[in-house]
């Protein structure tokens, strides 16, 4: 899709549907409604005056012009003006894009007026996250309808009032950022048989190329090298081969600590040898989220030129059923020299980062972030509208929370107590990969703590929001691409 930004006036841009934001409590048609009102012989005024337009979230009024300016114009209700951020208009303009999907339009404009409290560049980044977000759809594997032919919105103008320059260059950030989580959610949206680690492995590349990225991936051979036993024993029961994928970019000082990110990057998990129920298993091509995330946020790091070095870890690997698998009762070691007692094979997730960790813990960063569908638990604790955070450093949890906040992609810190440990003792092992159901995805989280050494780390349990409904304007049923924006403004915020 094409996002620009145009510095025009909205009531004499020639477009097909123009959108505007309309906050509570609004009962006169001033600055850009006021233009637009006449151009469109009153019509604005009628709509507020006969309560049509209200301005609370929900409202929503399309108007008609004539041969001149917009065709369409879309008041879109976005509540309080002192409620107003930039999640608030990144669903405004999402809004309007699924009016134009409605209308079967192929290009709209949105304004930026109309939002006070909100910075330019804010206002611009968030306008164009939420257009390119909404218009995206996953149709490769879809034969096309003759009787239903596809129409998408293939072009979004932004507009408005402000600092032209701080505009456009949000409108650029904000078309980057949402074009990377699509890329994520594209890549979550490939079926196991599909998006297997060897397929990761060659779209990584295939963006390092792109981007100017450095990529090192390590095959099974390579890995036995390593020491990387524990990936390598999840991977047994299944005959895909798996990959782990590094990807770097250098945009700080040479020699300067890294920032790292690790996704997790399973394929597909059928649970092992501790296999799942048959319902819901095809949304396990899922678990490779949090390496989809990382490595679209990898490519966005490297187009906007982040002053910092950087690095993605994902491992990545296949969890099935065979004579192979790795067996319940089965002790393996680990990279980090540590032993585990496989109790149940489905957690198997924080053993394939068990070696990311500690692979990047020997880099000795800055900070390293990890995300990962890791546990059920985590949706029953905070259901779909945050994930968890958990981490062994105040100060970057905070960070982290705050770069949520600031991405839309909120996260809500969990405990990290040693008092929980206890749960992880194995009587033949260092520790066990579960703890038992109470407190899931807090033992899941100090398991991997035991992986980071004395690396500032925190832990993001993505299971209830990598994926799911579709409930906000600029998601649809599937993969949500979280939390690539989150991990795209967490690495901004440190180079700044």
């Amino acid at each position: 899709m094409q996002l620009r930004y145009v510095n025009a006036e909205p009531a004499t841009h020639d477009t097909e549907l123009l959108a505007l934001a309309v906050v509570q409590g609004t009962t006169k048609a001033t600055g850009s409604l006021a233009a637009l009102d006449q151009a469109l012989g009153g019509a604005v005024g009628r709509a507020l005056a006969a309560g049509d337009m209200r301005g609370n979230a929900a409202d929503e009024v399309m108007l008609y012009g004539g041969k001149v300016g917009p065709r369409r114009v879309l008041l879109l209700g976005v509540g309080k003006a002192t409620d107003l951020t930039p999640e608030v208009v990144r669903r405004m303009a999402a809004r309007a894009v699924r009016a134009a999907e409605k209308l079967r339009l192929e290009s709209l404009s949105v304004s930026l007026d109309g939002l006070p409290g909100v910075a330019d560049v804010a206002r611009a980044q968030a306008a164009a996250e939420g257009a390119t977000l909404a218009a995206w759809h996953f149709r490769e594997l879809k034969t096309p309808s003759e009787d239903e032919p596809a129409v998408d919105v293939r072009a979004v103008d932004l507009m408005g009032a402000g600092d032209a320059g701080a505009l456009e260059h949000g409108a650029i950030a904000g078309a980057i950022i949402a074009r990377a989580e699509n890329l994520a959610r594209t890549l979550q949206s490939r079926p196991g048989n599909i998006a297997t680690p060897t397929h990761l492995a060659e779209e990584a590349t295939r963006i390092a190329g792109g981007a100017r990225l450095e990529i090192t991936v390590f095959d099974e051979a390579r890995m036995q090298e390593e020491g990387m036993h524990a990936i390598l024993a999840v991977s047994r029961g299944s005959d895909e081969e798996a990959r782990f994928i590094i990807l770097e970019h250098r945009g700080g000082a040479e020699g300067e600590p890294p920032l790292i990110l690790v996704g997790k990057g399973l394929s597909f998990d059928a649970g092992g040898i501790s296999l799942k129920p048959p319902e819901g298993m095809e949304n396990m091509k899922f678990d490779m989220s949090g390496g989809a995330a990382v490595i679209a946020a990898m490519q966005a790091i490297a187009e906007l030129g982040v002053g910092a070095n950087v690095v993605g870890l994902i491992p990545s690997s296949e969890n099935m059923p065979s004579g192979s698998a790795l067996k319940p009762g089965d002790v393996i070691r680990t990279l980090g020299g540590k032993t585990v007692e496989v109790i149940n094979t489905d957690a198997e997730g924080r053993l394939i980062l068990a070696d990311a960790l500690a692979y990047g813990a020997r880099m000795r960063p800055a900070a390293m972030i990890d995300c990962a569908t890791l546990t059920g638990a985590v949706v029953i604790a905070l259901g779909q509208h945050a994930s968890a955070v958990l981490g062994n450093d105040d100060t970057l949890v905070n960070e982290v929370i705050a770069a949520g906040e600031a991405s839309g992609e909120r996260c809500w810190r969990l405990p990290l107590w040693d008092a929980y440990k206890k749960q992880l003792k194995s009587t033949t092992a260092d520790l066990q990969n579960v703890g038992g159901r109470p407190g899931g995805t807090l033992t899941a989280a100090l398991f991997l703590s035991e992986f980071v050494g004395d690396t500032a780390w925190a832990h993001l349990d993505i299971a209830g929001t990598a994926y799911g409904e579709g409930d906000l304007p600029y998601q649809r049923k599937g993969g949500y691409g979280v939390p690539t924006r989150l991990l795209i403004e967490w690495v901004r915020s440190r180079a700044q």
